[in-house]
């Protein structure tokens, strides 16, 4: 069956950096899935009156701002189309609007018609944050978040972040196109972190994967003092994996996500490809 993927670019207040349309158009074609990308432009409301327009003009801003983002989300539509037509993969595109405290809302909805949700992500961007958290926990599909700034060539080499828990439970079932593709598959278990079910969890799941024609090794490792989101990104890149699989730990609260420390990390300094299910 065809995976449809979808791409979310917000294009307010910052766009999303240089190389996420690449980057997905990538993911795309290493899954061989058809692609969806959507611009989310803004939407602000009409607040014109007497007041507004003799000292501010504020009419007239709010033009402008979403001239901008129709232009921004223009720009990155033609970018992704230009890529996916260069690596041949199939591209259907939309614009979205929201209000900016509904972007990530808007994203985390059309999310729900795709098997597989991509976002990009962008250092110290906090609208670009909370469109990837939105998408994370409401949107119900697996999210695969890229870096923005760099390319992130082949994902062949899949870590996975195991627990035992339900979350990474349903993102290692949710990351399986990915696993039946890799060359390499890593499964690892910090020890010092919480208490786990039992010491061997690991190895059950290399187990349940090898059984299933996959060539899989798991190791238990040591956080060490190193807050868990980064224990995991440095020995995933030490062991050169391409890929970070885990579960997303956190809940709403009035659009303010409260997240489990693994998570916050992650999404605090993102350094490789994550996808993450909640």
């Amino acid at each position: 069956m065809q995976i449809l993927a979808s791409l979310f670019l917000p294009t307010y207040p910052d766009p999303p950096g240089p190389k996420i349309a690449s980057n997905a158009v990538a993911v795309a074609s290493h899954l061989g899935a058809t692609l969806d990308v959507a611009v989310i432009n803004v939407d602000i409301p009409d607040v014109s009156n007497a007041l507004s327009s003799f000292l501010l003009d504020l009419p007239a801003k709010i033009r402008e701002v979403k001239a901008a983002s129709r232009s921004r989300g223009k720009a990155l539509l033609d970018e992704a189309a230009a890529e996916a037509a260069r690596c041949k993969v199939t591209l259907t595109r939309q614009e979205l609007k929201a209000q900016p405290v509904l972007i990530g809302e808007a994203a985390a909805a059309e999310g729900r018609y795709f098997d597989l949700c991509m976002v990009g992500w962008a250092r110290d961007t906090e609208s670009i944050r909370m469109t990837a958290e939105e998408v994370v926990f409401s949107s119900g599909r697996p999210t695969l978040i890229l870096p923005g700034d760099e390319a992130v060539g082949a994902l062949d080499h899949v870590v996975i972040a195991w627990d035992g828990s339900r979350v990474a439970a349903r993102a290692v079932a949710d990351a399986r196109p990915f696993l039946e593709r890799a060359s390499a598959i890593s499964i690892i278990t910090v020890t010092d972190e919480k208490v786990l079910p039992r010491e061997d969890i690991g190895d059950r799941l290399a187990h349940g994967l090898t059984a299933r024609g996959l060539r899989v090794r798991a190791e238990a490792i040591h956080a060490g003092g190193k807050e868990i989101g980064a224990a995991l990104q440095d020995h995933a890149m030490r062991i050169n994996g391409s890929l970070l699989v885990m579960g997303g730990w956190g809940h709403s609260r009035i659009r303010d996500f409260v997240l489990g420390g693994a998570t916050e990390g992650i999404l605090s300094d993102l350094r490789l490809p994550v996808l993450m299910s909640h």
